[in-house]
């Protein structure tokens, strides 16, 4: 679904008659914005009622949502951007690409309170800049995998403890799948932000001594391990070698269905897990598996930004929307009803009752848990912290899932595709 072009209909739009007569009717500072987001974690409906609320207070903006695939962000929007096609508004995870299109928040906030507040997650934003204010991070998010304690149970398999590896992981679902016949012991989203996490646990810095974005030994043992799972049947070709390119895809139907008893997801799941398992079965989120340089997640999320667009009336009332979401009312709400980790500082400290908005226990016990593996990848893999805030992740990631894909399929050897990942890095700035 792409977005229409607003900045040619604009122009068109102001010699008609018919938008004359729209803007004596709904005054001559009337603006219209267009605000992407992607509902695969089913909160667009939280965003149409607080966009009703927004512009029942502000009568002279109207906000049109535009629903889309998540690949459509991830891949359609930085060329609608360029293009000067793109929405006002979007949720993105892109979050440092795709800065030198963003509307700076600075001159509609208190910069000061902001930094106060959100002052841990404004550089993911800034790509490098030394300033500015970019965007609401509506959700603080860490990798980590969701687990079917009913098909444990069922198994007579015991769940690894904390602290338990990979390897360790990979016998008990491979026992669990045994046991009750499923079709796979594990899944992953079809992801290199969230192969990692992972690949940090054996050794993968992501960067070299000068500071490049780089592959090494540790991203090479866990890819291996990767192709391992995939050639046994332990990981599902349904996910990483059936889907071509880049393309994102998850494992939640697997979860959701049982197909799998264990699933590498994150934070960001934990509501869409309880919509869509309801009673059918018991879940736990579990402390991501370690390796021997860590238990490694990947840091990260989403947030609510503001287009440049060349009509400053447009700017701004984005850039206000986007100042409104974040202020500290909206911001409890938003991070409650989502049931995120809020990237809020007041908002962590005073906590939140995620119950009160339909929560379960699951749900609760999650989050902290989520919480948990961040602070202790924070020490054991700070490189995470370091490469979500870098602007060219994305190509790394894209290539990682890419290029070990087509290993997966024989297409590649697996040093071939470590060999085409290492090509794409080498071609950023080039």
């Amino acid at each position: 679904m792409t977005p229409i072009s607003r900045n040619g209909a604009r122009r068109w739009l102001a010699g008609c008659a018919s938008a004359l007569a729209l803007f004596a009717a709904t005054g001559a500072n009337a603006v219209e914005l267009d605000l992407m987001i992607s509902d695969v974690d089913s909160k667009a409906g939280l965003v149409s009622e607080m966009v009703a609320r927004y512009t029942a207070l502000n009568p002279d903006v109207t906000i049109n949502l535009n629903l889309v695939g998540y690949n459509v962000i991830r891949e359609q929007l930085p060329i609608q951007l360029e293009a000067g096609t793109g929405p006002d508004l979007a949720f993105v995870t892109n979050l440092g690409g795709l800065n030198p299109y963003y509307v700076d928040l600075t001159p509609f906030v208190d910069a000061k309170a902001w930094e106060a507040d959100y002052g841990a997650v404004l550089p993911w934003y800034r790509a490098g800049k030394p300033g500015g204010i970019y965007g609401f991070h509506t959700e603080m998010t860490v990798t980590g995998p969701y687990v079917n304690l009913s098909m444990f149970e069922a198994a007579g398999v015991d769940v690894p403890a904390p602290g338990a590896t990979w390897d360790d992981w990979a016998v008990a679902t491979q026992a669990v799948m045994d046991a009750t016949n499923s079709y796979a012991g594990m899944v992953m989203d079809r992801s290199g932000h969230r192969f990692a996490g992972p690949a940090m646990s054996y050794g993968a810095k992501y960067f070299d001594a000068d500071g490049n974005l780089a592959i090494d030994e540790g991203f090479r043992v866990f890819a291996q391990k990767m192709m391992d799972w995939h050639a046994s049947g332990l990981m599902p070709a349904d996910v990483w070698p059936a889907v071509s390119g880049s393309k994102y895809a998850n494992g939640n139907e697997m979860f959701f269905s049982e197909d799998v008893p264990f699933y590498m997801s994150g934070s960001w799941n934990t509501g869409n897990v309880q919509q869509n398992v309801g009673d059918k079965f018991d879940w736990a989120v579990v402390p991501v598996p370690c390796g021997p340089d860590g238990c490694g997640i990947m840091p990260g999320g989403a947030g609510l930004v503001a287009f440049k667009s060349g009509v400053g009336a447009d700017e701004e009332a984005a850039a206000k929307f986007v100042a409104w979401m974040a202020e500290k009312d909206q911001a409890r709400e938003w991070y409650t009803r989502t049931f995120a980790i809020p990237a809020n500082a007041q908002l962590q400290a005073e906590g939140l009752d995620y119950q009160s908005a339909g929560a379960s226990a699951s749900i609760s016990e999650g989050l902290k848990a989520f919480t948990a593996m961040a602070a202790a990848a924070a020490v054991q893999t700070p490189q995470a912290y370091r490469l979500q805030g870098d602007p060219n992740n994305f190509v790394i990631f894209n290539a990682t899932v890419k290029y070990l894909s087509s290993a997966m399929n024989g297409e590649l050897t697996r040093d071939e595709a470590l060999g085409k990942i290492n090509e794409e890095l080498a071609a950023i700035g080039k």
